[in-house]
C-alpha cells in the first residue's frame, strides 16, 4: 500500500458531484485504511452495497485518541495533536500531504473572506502556541505569511501590545482579522474596550478548563459589547479535520464545497440523515489519507440550505458501535 494514491477531484466536488466523490473516497478508504476497514466489518456493513452518502459508516472521533488512523502506509513528517486538558488523552492526526491541508484552508479562507494579502491577521492563541503540533496555529501562521502585512503575527498574553496594535490598525483603516481561542478573547476583552470598525473578531472555541463554560450567546454578547463589533465570527474545525466551516455571526456555520455535515441518532451510528437535529457527522474530502468520514461528539442542527449550528456536546456518551475496536 506504500505507493497507493487517491486520484479523485476532491476540490472540484460541488453540489451535484459531492455524493459521487464521497462514495469514491469511501471505497478507497474502506480498502486502504486498516482501522476503518475493520470498523466497517465490525458493523456488518458491506462496502460494495453502500450506494448513498447517508449509508456510509462514520468512524467515531475517539479512535484518533487510541489508534493510528491512516489511509495507505506512509511515514508522516507532520502530525497534529489536540490540546485536551490535564490528564486527558489527546487525539493525533497523522498528515501524509501537508499540501492538502494548505490548499484546503487557503481556498476556504478565500471563499469566505477574500485574499489573505488584503488582511492583517493577528492570532491570540496562547494555549495552542504553548503546546505545539496545533493544526490551528499551522493554519494561522500560513495565512499570516500569505498576508505579508508587517504587523501580522501571534500574541500570547501581551494584551497591552495587542490593544496598541489594533488601535494603530484601526486608525489606518486596515482590514484586520483577530482570530483567537475563546478564553483568550474573553480575557483580552475584559481588560480592553475597543471601538473596532475595521476588524473581524473570530473565535475558535475552547475554554479548556481556563474559565467556566459560557454559552455561545454569552461569549458573543460580551465580545460585541467590549470590542464594538456588530457580529462575532466563528470557525468550526478540529484536529481530526483538514477543512473548516465558518460563521459570520449568529452561530450559523457554512462549509467549503468539499466538506459536508450530516446528523445521526445518538443511539444508532447508522441512522444518518441530511438535516435536522442530532449528533454531527462530518465528511471532509480533504482527509484523503486519514479518514474522511468522522462521527463527532457535537450535538447540532443542520438546516435545509446546509448551514448548521453546534448545540453542545455528547458528554460521557456511550454511542453504540464505538466500543467495537477498543481492544484491537
Amino acid at each position: 500500500m506504500f505507493n497507493v494514491s487517491y486520484e479523485g477531484n476532491i476540490f472540484q466536488a460541488g453540489e451535484n458531484s459531492f455524493e459521487d466523490e464521497a462514495l469514491a473516497l469511501f471505497r478507497f478508504q474502506s480498502v486502504h485504511n486498516p482501522l476503518y476497514r475493520d470498523y466497517i466489518r465490525a458493523l456488518g456493513v458491506d462496502p460494495g452495497r453502500v450506494n448513498r452518502m447517508t449509508d456510509i459508516p462514520f468512524l467515531p472521533i475517539r479512535f484518533f485518541k487510541t489508534h493510528t488512523v491512516t489511509t495507505t502506509s506512509f511515514d508522516p513528517g507532520l502530525y497534529f495533536e489536540s490540546s485536551g486538558t490535564t490528564g486527558s488523552v489527546n487525539s493525533r492526526h497523522w498528515v501524509k500531504d501537508p499540501g492538502l491541508y494548505e490548499r484546503s484552508f487557503v481556498e476556504g479562507f478565500r471563499r469566505f473572506y477574500g485574499e489573505p494579502k488584503d488582511w492583517c491577521i493577528l492570532g491570540l492563541l496562547p494555549n495552542y502556541l504553548e503546546r505545539g503540533h496545533s493544526s490551528l496555529v499551522y493554519m494561522v501562521d500560513h495565512l499570516v505569511r500569505l498576508s505579508g502585512h508587517p504587523a501580522g503575527g501571534f500574541y500570547l498574553y501581551e494584551h497591552e501590545r495587542l490593544a496598541q496594535q489594533l488601535d494603530s490598525l484601526e486608525k489606518q483603516g486596515q482590514q484586520t482579522l483577530l482570530i483567537g481561542v475563546t478564553f483568550g478573547l474573553l480575557d483580552f476583552a475584559q481588560e480592553y474596550a475597543l471601538p473596532l470598525r475595521h476588524t473581524v473578531v473570530m473565535e475558535t472555541g475552547g475554554m479548556k478548563g481556563r474559565r467556566e463554560e459560557w454559552t455561545r450567546d454569552q461569549v458573543h454578547s460580551m465580545l460585541r459589547e467590549r470590542l464594538g463589533v456588530d457580529a462575532v465570527h466563528s470557525e468550526y474545525g478540529m484536529t481530526e479535520l483538514l477543512s473548516q466551516g465558518y460563521s459570520k455571526g449568529g452561530g450559523i456555520f457554512h462549509t467549503v464545497p468539499w466538506m459536508r455535515l450530516l446528523v445521526r441518532e445518538e443511539d444508532d451510528p447508522l441512522a444518518v440523515r441530511a438535516e435536522g437535529k442530532g449528533v454531527l457527522n462530518v465528511i471532509d474530502l480533504a482527509n484523503v489519507y486519514s479518514c474522511a468520514f468522522i462521527a463527532t461528539e457535537d450535538l447540532g442542527n443542520i438546516y435545509p440550505d446546509g448551514g448548521f449550528e453546534v448545540l453542545g456536546r455528547v458528554d460521557n456518551s456511550d454511542i453504540r458501535g464505538c466500543s467495537l475496536l477498543l481492544t484491537m
